[in-house]
């Protein structure tokens, strides 16, 4: 039961009592519960603001971690991109070198992707920066992973077509000289016999008596196998593929046709004085894609290493050429 109010009448010296009206208490109330919610929202924005609900802060852990994997997976990607960088160069300073295959240009292996922003989805976010950093490097890493695959499967081939191209590089002397003496001049500067001066002579030049066998050295198709040429007489001229081609010139006989395959060591001729030349001796030129060889360079099927340095002594004295 509400207490009983009284408020003091100085006219008439006597305690009147109060009377409250039904909307006087309503506003009260209204009042009351207004100020509540004021107070309340107050608080609630002031808790909201500087202070984490229990979700907010799981949520924040939750990012933190994914950062930090991010992180992680950044440094990871790291890792493997040197990995692959060291596959790259084995690739194409030892694999395809050995195949004698040119290496991949590395605007190729480093090109990038063009056309549309390929990581809009991704941006506008609070870790955008790092993750798009991720995306990126991935992109970059599977399309050099692809090259690289892709340069394997060549490489591949060419190991399949190894023993074909063994078989095929001149890799034995063109007239038999196990003893080394028929060497007669070598590749370089030399004297002309016939012409009296220096010029640059092609080939290496091997003695013998006429008619002693020349033999092919690499598997390949004649080419040509008569006297047109500029001075090599009656000659033939092998295609071993692979950019190589070799020639046997100043022959008394040929023993081969314009497009008859041969092995290496068959007979195709044999040793003559014929064209410019000034003795009987079989002239013979190695070329790599139109380019002059020094021939001492491909005798490893015949020569040891003692023989080959022999060899490459004799090559280099300044002997007078014989065509």
């Amino acid at each position: 039961m509400s207490k009983v109010k009284y408020r003091y009448n100085s006219n008439t010296l006597n305690y009147d009592k109060i009377e409250i009206r039904f909307i006087d208490r309503l506003k009260k109330v209204l009042w009351f519960m207004a100020t509540s919610l004021v107070s309340g929202v107050i608080v609630y924005g002031l808790v909201y603001t500087y202070m984490d609900s229990p979700k907010e802060k799981q949520l924040k852990q939750e990012n933190a971690i994914l950062e930090s994997q991010y992180e992680l997976l950044n440094k990871k990607l790291d890792d493997i991109t040197l990995v692959l960088e060291d596959v790259q160069h084995r690739d194409d300073n030892i694999y395809r070198l050995i195949f004698e295959a040119e290496p991949i240009p590395s605007e190729i292996r480093q090109a990038g992707f063009g056309g549309v922003n390929r990581y809009e989805e991704l941006e506008n976010y609070n870790n955008s920066e790092l993750i798009v950093k991720v995306a990126k490097k991935i992109d970059k890493l599977a399309k050099q992973v692809y090259i690289q695959s892709k340069s394997f499967d060549e490489v591949f081939q060419m190991a399949k077509r190894k023993e074909d191209m063994l078989a095929s590089i001149p890799a034995i002397q063109p007239v038999h000289n196990k003893d080394l003496t028929k060497m007669a001049s070598g590749f370089g500067m030399r004297m002309h016999p016939i012409l009296k001066y220096n010029r640059f002579h092609s080939g290496m030049d091997f003695t013998a008596s006429v008619g002693t066998p020349i033999y092919a050295t690499g598997k390949g198709v004649v080419q040509q196998a008569d006297a047109a040429g500029s001075g090599y007489g009656l000659h033939v001229k092998l295609n071993h593929g692979y950019g190589y081609v070799t020639i046997y010139a100043h022959m008394s006989k040929t023993n081969v046709k314009p497009g008859q395959k041969v092995n290496r060591g068959d007979v195709i001729g044999y040793v003559g004085n014929s064209g410019l030349s000034s003795g009987p001796h079989c002239h013979y030129e190695v070329m790599k894609n139109d380019q002059h060889l020094n021939p001492v360079n491909f005798y490893f099927n015949d020569l040891t290493p003692e023989e080959y340095d022999k060899m490459l002594e004799l090559s280099n004295s300044p002997t007078q050429s014989l065509d």
